[in-house]
């Protein structure tokens, strides 16, 4: 096995230990950030380990977050129902009301009697 044969390998494994990040994996490796890109784009092997890796990150992440939930974190729980449960209407809208064309924020429309109302305050009549 050629050198930098040896530096992707112990990349990949640096980059397993840290779960991904890739400024951690490097610095155990001893190879530079830009020398990770480079293997990255140019080597289809290199990027598709790399991708897997990334894959075990995010599998990691949901068992903690699946644990959070399931030692009753309610934030967990919101987040992951507002991020898996959409299908199901998890989620958070905004709804706007449409006149014509027009988007209006109800919270600023003010109607006729509103402001018959204010000026009669003004004038104190």
């Amino acid at each position: 096995m050629n050198k930098v044969a040896q530096h992707k390998k112990a990349m990949i494994e640096a980059l397993e230990q840290s779960l991904g990040v890739v400024t951690t994996a490097c610095r155990v490796a001893g190879i530079g950030r830009t020398t990770h890109y480079k293997w990255l784009r140019e080597d289809p092997e290199y990027h598709e380990a790399v991708e897997d890796i990334s894959g075990v990150a995010l599998d990691f992440a949901e068992s903690q977050l699946h644990r959070q939930i399931k030692d009753g974190n309610t934030a967990a729980t919101i987040f992951y129902l507002k991020t898996k449960g959409k299908g199901r209407g998890y989620v958070e809208r905004i709804e706007n009301v449409h006149e014509g064309s027009v988007p209006v924020n109800i919270k600023e429309v003010k109607t006729y009697a509103d402001n018959q109302t204010d000026k009669e305050a003004d004038t104190g009549d």
